[in-house]
C-alpha cells in the first residue's frame, strides 16, 4: 500500500471506478506486515479508502526463497478471495499482472458465483525477467511460468494491455473488433495520470519557486525520474548527461530516484559534476510533479528488447503533465509513435555523444512544447478521460456480454 507504483498506479484508478458506480475492494501483500503496519495505521488506511469507495484488506508478503514464497503467497491469496466472492457477491476478480491472475483462477473453481476474470496483464512478466538477466531464457523456471501464463489465457473473461504493441502481439483481431479470437473484451490503457489530483496547479508559479529553491534559475535543468539497472539503462542515461554539461558546462542533472541515490550521485561526480551541478534524491508521488515543473526537457531510456514492447511508463504522462519534451529510445511500447505523432519529444536512433547533443538541440527547438505536451497527457493519458472510461467500458462488457 505504501509503494509509490500503488499510490499512484493502482488508488487512483480504483478511486475512479468507484466514483462510476463499482464497489472496489482492494488486496495487498504487505512486506513484514507485523513489523511494518500497527494496528491503529492499518484501521487509518482502511477509512481513507472507505472515503473514497474502496475497502482495503491485506496479507502478509513473503519475498524468500522466492518461487515458495510466491506459490505459499497465492495459495494464501486464493483462500482469500474464495470466501471472500462468496461472502460479498463479488461480480469480477480485477487481476493486476500474472501472480494476482493465479490466486483469482485457482479461487473461483472453489466458488459458488463464479465471478469473471479481467487479467489486466500490464507486461509480458516471464520475458521481464528473462530481458532482465534474473530468469534463464528457456530454464526451468521461464517455461513452468510460461504453462501458467497460457492457462491463465484461457481462464480470463477479459483482458487489458498497456499497448497497442502488445495488443497486436497478444490480440490482433481486436484492433478492429475489440475482442480477441473467442469474444472476449480487449482494451488497451496506458499508465496514466490523475491530472485532477497531482498535476492541477500553476506550474508557471511552481516552476519559479522551485527554480529559485534549487538554485537553477538561469540554468537549463535535465530531469530523470525512476529507478536504474536491470532495462532503466543508467549508462546511457548518463551519457546524456555527460554531453549536454560538453555542450553547456552550466547544465544541472535532478534525478529522482527512490533507489541507488549514492551510487548516482558518486557516477555523476565522476562525468565532471560538482555538488552544486546535481540533485539526487527520493521525493513523495505527490512532490513529484513541482520537482518536474523545474525542468527543461526530461529523459526516458529503456532497454528495447521484447518485453518492454508491452510497456507504457509512467514518467513519460509525468513528464508530459508537467509540459516537459522527451528524449527517448526507439522500440519501447508505444513511444515511437507518441513522440513522432504529437511532436512532444526527440528519438534517438543510438547511443552517442555526437546522438545526444543533436537530441538536446531538438528538444530545445521544439515549437510551444510545453503546451503541446500537456495536451498530449490530457488526450493521451489522463486518469478520468482514458483510464476510467476505458476500465469502465470494459468491466461493463464483461458484465453484459461477457463470456463465462
Amino acid at each position: 500500500m505504501r509503494e509509490p507504483l500503488v499510490r499512484t498506479q493502482v488508488v487512483p484508478y480504483l478511486v475512479e471506478l468507484a466514483r462510476g458506480g463499482h464497489r472496489m475492494h482492494l488486496l495487498t501483500f504487505e512486506p513484514e506486515l507485523k513489523a511494518r503496519w500497527t494496528q491503529e495505521e492499518i484501521a487509518a488506511a482502511r477509512d481513507e479508502l472507505a472515503g473514497k469507495g474502496v475497502d482495503w484488506h491485506c496479507l502478509a508478503y513473503h519475498k524468500r526463497p522466492s518461487v515458495p514464497a510466491t506459490l505459499f503467497d497465492i495459495a494464501a491469496g486464493a483462500r482469500f478471495v474464495r470466501r471472500f466472492v462468496d461472502e460479498h457477491d463479488i461480480d469480477i476478480l480485477h487481476a493486476r499482472v500474472h501472480v494476482p491472475a493465479a490466486m483469482a483462477a485457482l479461487a473461483r473453481r472453489r466458488t459458488r458465483r463464479r465471478p469473471k476474470i479481467l487479467f489486466d496483464i500490464r507486461g509480458f512478466f516471464p520475458e521481464e525477467y528473462t530481458d532482465a538477466g534474473r530468469w534463464k531464457q528457456d530454464g526451468v523456471v521461464y517455461r513452468a511460468v510460461k504453462r501458467v501464463e497460457r492457462w491463465l489465457m484461457r481462464e480470463a473473461d477479459g483482458f487489458v494491455v498497456l499497448t497497442e504493441k502488445a495488443r497486436e502481439i497478444l490480440f490482433p483481431e481486436s484492433r478492429t473488433t475489440g475482442r480477441d479470437a473467442a469474444g472476449r473484451p480487449v482494451e488497451v490503457i496506458p499508465c496514466c495520470v490523475d491530472l485532477k489530483e497531482r498535476f492541477d496547479f500553476d506550474q508557471d508559479e511552481a516552476r519559479r519557486e522551485m527554480r529559485r529553491e534549487l538554485g537553477v534559475e538561469k540554468r537549463k535543468v535535465i530531469v530523470y525520474a525512476g529507478s536504474f539497472g536491470g532495462w532503466y539503462m543508467t549508462d546511457e542515461m548518463l551519457g546524456l548527461f555527460t554531453a549536454a554539461r560538453a555542450a553547456d558546462p552550466n547544465v544541472f542533472a535532478l534525478v529522482l530516484t527512490q533507489r541507488d541515490a549514492d551510487k548516482i550521485r558518486v557516477q555523476l561526480a565522476e562525468r565532471g559534476f560538482g555538488t552544486g551541478d546535481m540533485l539526487v534524491k527520493g521525493v513523495p508521488a505527490d512532490e513529484l510533479p513541482r520537482y518536474l515543473a523545474a525542468a527543461d526537457v526530461s529523459i526516458s531510456f529503456i532497454k528495447n528488447c521484447y518485453s518492454k514492447q508491452s510497456s507504457s511508463p509512467t514518467k513519460l504522462a509525468e513528464y508530459l503533465a508537467c509540459g516537459l519534451p522527451i528524449i527517448a529510445n526507439r522500440g519501447v511500447g508505444d513511444v515511437d509513435a507518441l513522440i513522432a505523432d504529437n511532436a512532444v519529444g526527440v528519438l534517438i536512433d543510438e547511443f552517442t555523444d555526437a546522438e545526444y547533443t543533436r537530441a538536446l538541440a531538438d528538444a530545445a527547438a521544439l515549437d510551444d512544447a510545453a503546451n503541446r505536451c500537456r495536451d498530449t497527457a490530457k488526450r493521451e493519458f489522463d486518469l478520468e478521460t482514458v483510464g476510467g472510461t476505458r476500465y469502465r467500458r470494459v468491466y461493463d462488457r464483461m458484465n453484459v456480454n461477457g463470456i463465462r
